[in-house]
This record gives structure tokens, sequence and C-alpha cells, in this order.
């Protein structure tokens, strides 16, 4: 992998706060579809993560692809990253910080590809910050109420924030977050840090996974002077148009979404069932309910973000 070595780690000029106050943004898709979609396996505990330490370029290629696609903002492949999970794998700490710090640097080596190969527009690195159930590997990240405080949740999050905000991301992607509990110790990790973020849950219906009322979870960002945009993410398409509209209703803050492709996850079989019910035509819908940082989640690839490229730029 060719690096840019001499190149510091910076944030893109135009803030990205900025560019969605004017309008609308287009996300990425899914890392891990991408990457296996390209041959690689990610069937271990630290999925796309694993590819950091063994497969580095192709983390910049997935990015780039997206890139390319239409898509302005890139998020890391830093979701099941963490100090925890890499020491199950005989990872000591300074090695996880530079993998961590590594996530950030090869979205912004995949921008200054797709900047020389005639891209224009700007380009945003998210760095993701995961919920502590990514690190469990058992699929509670789809549940919540792990049986953990406030406090215990924010010693969890706040020393990976650290690594990841001090490799200068344009901003901290807290997602996939499916407990209010969970929010509000990552809005307290992130005070101080000197980056934006925006706050993500998952859903189902008009509750998080854990069942709190979306009233009462993204009432929880309202007054967070850090959070520039609050959201869904990795849940059903057909749940986000409600999202976005308490979302927006009760923080005033940009809506940020990225669902899922509509497919369900049979974890017996390990495979996805059902059809794709995530479209480019819903884009529309999404925006004028206040959605102003769109894109997809799991099984939502390059061409599906080409097409909400094409939707929202039409």
């Amino acid at each position: 992998m060719t690096m840019t070595s001499h190149t510091s780690p910076r944030r893109t000029s135009t803030r990205l706060a900025d560019a969605l106050a004017a309008g609308a943004v287009v996300l990425d898709g899914g890392m891990s579809n991408q990457l296996e979609s390209a041959g690689h396996d990610l069937s271990d505990e630290l999925w796309s993560a694993r590819l950091l330490a063994e497969r580095p370029e192709a983390v910049t290629e997935a990015h780039l692809a997206y890139y390319l696609a239409g898509a302005s903002v890139a998020i890391t492949s830093s979701y099941q990253a963490t100090f925890e999970g890499f020491g199950k794998r005989g990872i000591g700490r300074n090695e996880a910080a530079r993998l961590l710090g590594l996530s950030v640097e090869l979205a912004r080596e995949a921008a200054r590809k797709a900047h020389g190969a005639g891209v224009a527009r700007p380009l945003w690195v998210a760095a993701s910050v995961g919920p502590y159930g990514a690190m469990l590997a058992d699929g509670s990240e789809y549940r919540g109420r792990y049986g953990l405080g406030v406090d215990e949740l924010e010693r969890f999050h706040r020393p990976r924030m650290e690594v990841l905000a001090a490799a200068a991301p344009d901003v901290l992607a807290l997602e996939t977050v499916p407990d209010a509990d969970e929010a509000a110790a990552l809005l307290r990790a992130v005070r101080g840090l000197g980056v934006p973020a925006w706050l993500s849950y998952t859903v189902e219906g008009l509750r998080t996974r854990a069942g709190q009322p979306l009233e009462e979870a993204f009432g929880l960002a309202a007054d967070a002077d850090e959070v520039i945009a609050v959201g869904v993410n990795c849940c059903a398409p057909q749940d986000v148009r409600g999202a976005v509209e308490i979302a927006a209703r009760v923080t005033g803050k940009p809506v940020v979404v990225y669902p899922n492709s509509g497919e369900a996850w049979d974890a017996r079989a390990r495979a996805w069932r059902g059809r794709t019910t995530f479209g480019a035509q819903q884009v529309e819908a999404w925006r004028d309910a206040g959605a102003r940082l769109i894109g997809g989640c799991c099984r939502v690839g390059p061409e599906a973000i080409a097409g909400i490229a094409g939707a929202l730029t039409a």
C-alpha cells in the first residue's frame, strides 16, 4: 500500500456542519458488504476491523469505491475496533491505538485518491464509534441493556474516542446505538475532544432497540453543542421516515439516516434473507422530512449510493 506519510492528519477545510446547513450530503454505504464483495473473509469477532492489521489497502479501496460512487462522507472501519476487542486477539494497547488512528488515515488516503481521480467536491471522514455491544460480537448492539451503567459505558468509550479524535477526523460517528443510556454515556465522552459528532440510534418502529421512545432518546442530544446531527442507522428502511420527523422536531438539528437494505439477518445460518426494500426513490421523502446526511448501512453498496447521489442532485 502506498501511503503519503509526509501528509499529517487534517480535517477537510469546509466544515461538514456548514455543508449540512446548506443542503443534503451523501454518506457512504456498508463497509462489510463492500469488503466481502471483494473476497475478504470477515467471519471473526473483529469483523472489518481485522483488515486494519491484515489488509489495510482493502479498506482504502472500499472507501474509494464509495467516494467514486458519489458519497461525500466515508465512515471508518473502526466500528468494532476497541482496546478490549484487540486485546482478545493479543494486540496490545499501543498497537491497538495505532490501528484506530490508521482507520482514519486510510479513509483520508481514499479521499486523496478520489480527488486525484477527478472528484472535485469536498470529502469528509467520519470516525466510527460503535456501541459496547459491537465489541461483544454477540448481537447485543441490537438489544442494548448490557447491565452496565452510564459511568461504566463512558469509561469504556472515552479512551478510543480520544485516540480517534487525535487522528483528526472531520466528525465522530456515534452510531448503531441501541440504548438511550449508552447515548448518554457517549455524549459525556465526546465532551472536550474538539471534534464534532453525530449520534445515530438503531431502532425498531419509533423506539430504540432497548425500547425507549425516540422523543426521549433524541432529546438527550438536543442541547449538546458537539452534536451536529442526530438520526438512525442499521434499521429497516420503513422505520426511517417517522424517526426523521421526530429527530428534527425534538432537536432542531440536521438528521442523519443510513438504513440497511431491508433484508433480514439469519443469525443461525449467518446469511441474509428476504429482499431489498431500500431504494433511491425514498430519499427525497427523507430529505423533505429533515434528513440532511443520507446513505446506507448493511447490504447497501456503491450502486445504491450512486442512486442516492443522483436523487439528491436531480
